[in-house]
């Protein structure tokens, strides 16, 4: 997980990865499957790979980390 200012959090030490995303995870937008992550102090955020594309430059500016699984979209090289 990638923290853009550990001075906000003092000394973070990460034990874990998150877990994939699956075909049950949804967008959060349209309810389509998840491909995006995002963490932010009030939550997580899911979003398919369109809105998460969409959204990105965004939800960079307040975003503790981005999941990025658009290389699992099937079909897509």
């Amino acid at each position: 997980m990638d923290r853009r200012h550990p001075w906000l959090y003092g000394n973070v030490t990460i034990t874990q990865q998150a877990p994939a995303l699956n075909a049950l995870d949804r967008c959060d937008r349209c309810g389509a499957r998840a491909y995006f992550r995002v963490g932010l102090m009030s939550g997580e955020l899911l979003f398919c790979g369109h809105h998460g594309r969409e959204l990105r430059p965004a939800l960079e500016k307040q975003a503790i980390s981005i999941d990025d699984f658009t290389d699992q979209i099937p079909g897509v090289d």
